[in-house]
């Protein structure tokens, strides 16, 4: 995992993104941020994001419209989500079949260092029709 500098910019992203419960948009962190009175232009934010999600210090999904929505890691190992359409409830997922798998196409594609992203969504029981 690779690190960056510990920027104003930086803190003020990582702390206001560890008072979020769930995944957050880049535009609603800012709103947060703003409202903490900390003064940042929401193009840094999405920059920063970007840098904690490459470093492995954020998780990130894709909503169904294509937005990218945040969140600071509760596992540091390489893992997946199961997000809930509907409330945006997440929960995260060993599957090491998966990754097995991924190693196994890879191998036999000629591919090596592998990375992958797989977002698995649904309805979650609590929005689920009774």
């Amino acid at each position: 995992m690779t690190t960056s500098r510990n920027t104003v910019q930086r803190r003020e992203v990582i702390g206001v993104l560890g008072q979020v419960q769930g995944f957050v948009s880049a535009q609603d962190l800012h709103t947060l941020i703003e409202r903490e009175g900390g003064h940042i232009a929401l193009a840094t934010v999405y920059t920063q994001l970007k840098k904690l999600a490459t470093s492995g210090e954020v998780d990130v999904i894709m909503t169904d419209r294509g937005e990218s929505l945040y969140r600071r890691c509760v596992v540091e190992s390489h893992h997946h989500h199961l997000s809930c359409r509907q409330c945006g409830a997440t929960v995260e997922v060993d599957a090491p079949e998966l990754e097995k798998w991924s190693l196994e196409i890879g191998s036999h594609f000629g591919y090596g260092e592998l990375r992958h992203v797989v977002e698995f969504t649904g309805i979650c029981a609590s929005c689920q029709p009774t």
